[in-house]
């Protein structure tokens, strides 16, 4: 089952990701860059001692990577 919820909170972050950096991805796109963006998210935030809990905080965290690690991309693209 945390398969399943995984793919639906990677597609819903990757989703929210890819309307605030104006990149449109695939369904597919959207939950790879949402589950890495959950990496990316918990990494990041853990840093500075915040972590998600729940659905909802777990789809914050992964939009927050999720936008971070497609504005790394571009530059590293440049």
């Amino acid at each position: 089952m945390s398969i399943i919820v995984a793919l639906i909170v990677g597609g819903i972050s990757g989703w929210l990701a890819g309307q605030i950096m104006n990149t449109q991805f695939s369904l597919l796109g959207n939950i790879g860059i949402g589950i890495v963006g959950g990496f990316v998210g918990s990494i990041l935030l853990s840093v500075v001692g915040i972590h998600g809990s729940g659905m909802i905080g777990n789809i914050i965290v992964s939009v927050i990577g999720a936008c971070a690690f497609i504005a790394i991309v571009r530059q590293i693209k440049k």
